[in-house]
């Protein structure tokens, strides 16, 4: 069965984000399709993609590469983040679902118990999914899909230390979901602003090569069931 190419191109951008694939390091069609056990053309439509997002660059005598991102590049990465995180929270307020608005509901309540009992991880992983859908509910598709490429980029860019006052970090997370409750899309920018003007701040440069975790592929052969 023929992998789509979008599932390959997630599966080569995880493994990018995560060091699998190293900056600078070529990205040869066959090496890869043998990697995930497809063929080459789902390979090379994802590696077009990825060049286009800017994970993947083409050079001369050595053609893909993994890209290798300037401390520049990283700032304003997370410049742009501090306007489209806002923008993304007053659309939601104003175009949310009734499921949007459940589900950022029930993460919030999870985040503020662990929160209060501890779990770093856990934290992590719920405030990811937070973010993820509060962009899904700005009923923006190109936003959406931006914000979802700064996440990507930022995470292989940087590391983030734990809040100081994860409760905190929590309660403004619920703030955030009250505005958006409302339909108060001023008050949503608001208080997302602020929210990600302090994760920002939590941000250190990754240096080449300090990816932290295992460097293996978490993909297996059969990648029929990736997610999108």
């Amino acid at each position: 069965m023929r992998i789509p190419a979008h599932s390959v191109c997630t599966a080569i951008r995880d493994d990018i984000v995560s060091g699998v694939h190293e900056r600078g390091s070529r990205l040869t069609e066959e090496l890869l399709a043998r990697r995930y056990g497809v063929s080459r053309v789902p390979v090379r439509e994802a590696l077009r993609t990825l060049e286009a997002e800017g994970f993947v660059v083409t050079r001369r005598h050595a053609g893909a590469c993994v890209a290798e991102p300037t401390e520049q590049e990283g700032a304003d990465l997370l410049d742009m983040r501090m306007l489209l995180e806002p923008l993304g929270a007053a659309k939601a307020a104003q175009r949310r679902s009734e499921a949007h608005l459940k589900v950022l509901r029930g993460l919030v309540r999870l985040g503020q118990e662990r929160a209060r009992t501890g779990g770093s991880e856990d934290l992590r992983s719920l405030g990811g999914w937070f973010h993820e859908t509060l962009a899904q509910a700005c009923g923006s598709p190109a936003l959406t899909s931006t914000l979802a490429q700064l996440r990507h980029k930022i995470a292989w860019m940087y590391t983030v230390e734990a809040p100081l006052s994860p409760v905190e970090s929590w309660a403004e997370h619920g703030g955030i979901v009250d505005a958006v409750a409302r339909g108060d899309g001023e008050r949503a920018r608001a208080v997302m602003a602020v929210h990600t003007e302090r994760a920002t701040a939590a941000h250190r440069l990754r240096l080449p090569g300090s990816v932290s975790g295992v460097r293996t592929s978490q993909h297996a052969v059969n990648m029929s069931g990736l997610r999108h």
